[in-house]
């Protein structure tokens, strides 16, 4: 290790040293949110240690990337201004993936310009692991969460069926006859899935076989997952009756966890097992640190492995970081507008306040309970679920005709959208609760005759013979937005042009009594939007 910082030299460890400094001002607060709220989460838990097992990884390679001398590349430049094109971007549009991601571009974008493409291929796969310490965005970790919540029930409630117990699902809801389990977050399978992706990519990167076995040994982890989770559902089910409500909480879930983990370790091994017996049936070996450095298994040096053309060493020297020679590298253009990069955009980040202006507003207690020949009646909804949805305000009202139908109507408000505050989609969530759509899309709605069309969100369900029409849009500082991708855009250039991202989702839900037509239904929300 010793020789290896001798190697960087002076001058490198102070390009480091500065870049590190930079990078951290630029990041703290987007790395402080990472490790005490993302990482906190059960979901990403295990991405702490991605940076363990880089640093590994980069580590097994020093012997090959101490062959190959290193070559700036203003290449590395174009990694670097993206990176900065897109902190910007979540910096304005409060997306932390995004500010993730640019943390990462500049960091492989340093690498690039500093060290050169041959020692970054030789180091590509431990720096793209390097994603997989980020979470993945919020609108897409609901919507996938949710996809495999609903799967794993649906498996889950066969193979109690097939074990002859009497289950029946609506939704993510379980019911036994004798009680009903709630498939909550914690069964989601993202838990398992991303833990298991990330470990069949390093046993792929490691295993010498054929590159189609490597691809399907990655894909394999997605049903394994999906099926154990699936399996600890059932679990719950078949031992509810015998030791009561513990088994699907405290000590003996989180227990069932760890072990229905270790079980998808298995099932990983077995499919590799089978993998093997699948031609070619090539002797399956490890990598190592030996074969990485050129040299064969039994120690002498492997030929096939040596860098055609070395440069004479004279050469190489001038070309490697912390060189010494007639040029100082801490003067090195390369090196000069990096650092102007990075620090402009810590010198703007820092010294210029993009202070939210967040617009006055009465409370949505005041929502009147009469509207036309409306009356409503207002309910109220648990703590838990108001802290899940991250909501500044929100009212849920009952209103009814006079003919005694009704139309619920749901508005949820959010005065800031930026860094981990979002508006959650009816579309990921309503689902659910058993609820199938029949009919979704989107749908320009005349309000008042003369008046301009409204779109908003449309959505037919059902559930056994229960029925029901919904409406949903998000409005958005004077505009009125159906589409969540269009919400992340506007928040960013809003953020920017106008310092606001606040805004709302109004949901309108009317059932369908007895053999009332589509049609019927449709024009009671119409004309309850109307008043």
């Amino acid at each position: 290790m010793f020789k290896d910082f001798q190697r960087i030299g002076r001058a490198g460890i102070i390009q480091g040293v500065v870049y590190a400094a930079m990078l951290a001002g630029i990041y703290y607060s987007t790395y402080t949110w990472l490790i005490t709220k993302d990482w906190a989460r059960d979901d990403y838990s295990s991405s702490m240690l991605i940076p363990l097992v880089v640093l590994y990884l980069i580590w097994e390679k020093r012997n090959t990337l101490a062959r190959i001398p290193s070559r700036w590349s203003w290449a590395g430049i174009a990694f670097i201004l993206i990176g900065v094109f897109i902190f910007w971007l979540g910096e304005l549009g409060g997306e932390f993936f995004a500010l993730y991601l640019s943390s990462w571009l500049l960091f492989a974008g340093l690498c690039w310009l500093h060290l050169g493409w041959r020692k970054l291929k030789v180091m590509a796969f431990p720096v793209v692991l390097l994603l997989a310490m980020f979470p993945l965005p919020h609108f897409i970790h609901g919507k996938l969460a949710f996809k495999l919540k609903l799967i794993s029930s649906t498996w889950g409630v066969e193979m109690m069926q097939w074990m002859g117990m009497s289950a029946y699902r609506e939704g993510n809801v379980i019911d036994l006859g004798f009680t009903q389990l709630q498939v909550v977050d914690a069964c989601n399978g993202l838990r398992y899935l991303i833990p298991l992706i990330i470990l069949g990519l390093i046993i792929a990167y490691f295993y010498k076989t054929a590159w189609w076995k490597r691809t399907l040994l990655v894909l394999s982890t997605i049903p394994i997952a999906v099926l154990v989770n699936s399996l600890r559902i059932a679990s719950v089910g078949v031992l509810y009756p015998i030791w009561g409500p513990k088994v699907a909480e405290g000590f003996f879930h989180d227990f069932s966890g760890w072990f229905i983990f270790m079980l998808t370790v298995g099932f990983l091994v077995l499919f590799m097992w089978v993998l093997r017996l699948l031609p070619p049936r090539q002797p399956a070996m490890i990598n190592s640190t030996a074969d990485d450095a050129g040299m064969a298994p039994d120690g002498r040096n492997g030929g096939e492995r040596e860098i055609a053309n070395p440069q004479p060493a004279s050469e190489e020297v001038n070309t490697t970081i912390g060189a010494t020679g007639r040029s100082n590298p801490l003067f090195a253009p390369h090196f000069l507008v990096a650092c102007c990069l990075l620090g402009l955009t810590l010198a703007i980040s820092l010294g210029v306040e993009f202070h939210e202006q967040i617009p006055t507003n009465r409370p949505l207690a005041e929502f009147p309970l009469t509207l036309g020949q409306w009356e409503g009646h207002r309910m109220t909804m648990e703590q838990q679920i108001i802290d899940t949805l991250d909501l500044s305000d929100y009212v849920i009202t009952d209103f009814q005709d006079n003919e005694g139908r009704s139309v619920n109507c749901y508005v949820a408000y959010y005065q800031t959208q930026r860094k981990g505050e979002s508006i959650h989609s009816p579309a990921t969530c309503m689902p659910g609760g058993g609820w199938v759509f029949n009919e979704s899309g989107k749908k320009m709605v005349p309000l008042n005759p003369g008046a301009s069309a409204m779109p908003v969100n449309r959505a037919f369900m059902q559930k056994g013979e229960a029925k029901q029409l919904s409406y949903y849009w998000f409005p958005m500082r004077g505009r009125v937005l159906t589409d969540a991708y269009e919400m992340k855009l506007y928040n960013f250039w809003d953020a920017l042009t106008r310092q606001r991202t606040d805004g709302a989702l109004v949901r309108l839900i009317t059932p369908l009594y007895g053999d009332e037509s589509v049609a019927s239904a449709e024009a009671r929300l119409q004309a309850f939007m109307g008043d």
